[in-house]
């Protein structure tokens, strides 16, 4: 890792995979690529979550949803 990241060995594409594997992420995240499939999927998720729950499970949902979202607006100066 020392030796990629100070420039003495190029990155080769398995080993970028396997440091992507690794770490849990896409290689378009390592890459800093923004992908809107990754927020539809996620937004799909969301709706399969919402549909199994009550009315009032939903309502609570949405309420920790939005206290959470201003929470990390303002801690992160969006």
């Amino acid at each position: 890792m020392s030796h990629i990241e100070t420039g003495n060995t190029k990155l080769s594409l398995p080993v970028f995979v396997s440091i992507a594997n690794t770490l849990g992420v896409t290689t378009d995240e390592l890459l800093g690529a923004k992908n809107e499939n990754k927020k539809d999927d996620s937004m799909k998720q969301m709706n399969s979550i919402l549909h199994q729950c009550s009315l009032q499970e939903v309502r609570i949902m949405t309420d920790i949803v939005r206290s959470a979202k201003e929470s990390i607006r303002k801690n992160l100066n969006y």
